[in-house]
């Protein structure tokens, strides 16, 4: 480990998901020093220190009042219980990251929806690799605090936000095409990006850093 990432004192973070597709988030936060698990379990929230929705496939059309129209490796059960753990944290006030996919499930949960394939999605979507493209931050958001007015960021993803759910913000977009790449709640310490920061160091790691600051 680093020895400037020293293990860190506060609750573990709970990654919802699967353990198979986990293994590169958990990489990533244990080499930040950052404690974590992954758990299909929306009770173990009541004892970590934060959650981390990641990346996966597409959530079930209906969940956002859809028919299927281009989502693809859908997977009902896991939607669910990542649902439910967001309701969890924000009853237990735990912070909540949500990547990729899981940045679309918080927009879900908020009542936003999904376009469920882009336009121009030949220039997101995984390609044999991570996709790079420029992406905009707004002005006086938790990314600008981070990163400033601009960050090239990864992208694997054919399908984006539409409408944003109810208190969410939009805080980074891409450029020149207008996709949301980043959003957090008006008062929650909810916070998602629609990139995948645990493959994009060093830059990602001041994300999952920002996201070890507020863990209980």
């Amino acid at each position: 480990m680093p020895e400037n990432y020293p293990q860190s004192k506060k609750c573990p973070v709970a990654i919802i998901g699967r353990r198979e597709d986990t293994c590169n988030y958990e990489a990533a936060l244990s080499r930040l020093g950052i404690p974590c698990f992954t758990t299909l379990s929306p009770n173990k929230i009541y004892s970590c220190g934060g959650v981390l929705l990641p990346g996966g496939g597409d959530i079930t059309p209906a969940f956002f009042g859809q028919k299927n129209n281009g989502s693809r490796h859908i997977d009902t059960e896991l939607d669910i219980l990542q649902l439910e753990a967001v309701e969890q944290a924000i009853r237990c006030r735990k912070p909540v990251l949500g990547i990729c996919k899981g940045m679309q499930i918080l927009n879900v949960f908020f009542g936003g929806t999904i376009i469920q394939h882009m336009e121009d999605a030949v220039l997101h979507q995984y390609q044999n690799g991570d996709q790079m493209h420029d992406t905009a931050i707004v002005h006086g958001t938790f990314l600008y605090a981070i990163y400033g007015s601009s960050l090239v960021v990864n992208s694997a993803h054919h399908q984006c936000l539409g409408r944003l759910g109810k208190g969410l913000l939009l805080a980074q977009y891409a450029s020149p095409s207008p996709a949301p790449e980043a959003i957090f709640h008006e008062k929650l310490p909810i916070y998602g990006v629609q990139w995948h920061p645990e493959r994009l160091a060093p830059d990602g790691d001041k994300l999952l850093c920002f996201f070890r600051s507020l863990l209980l």
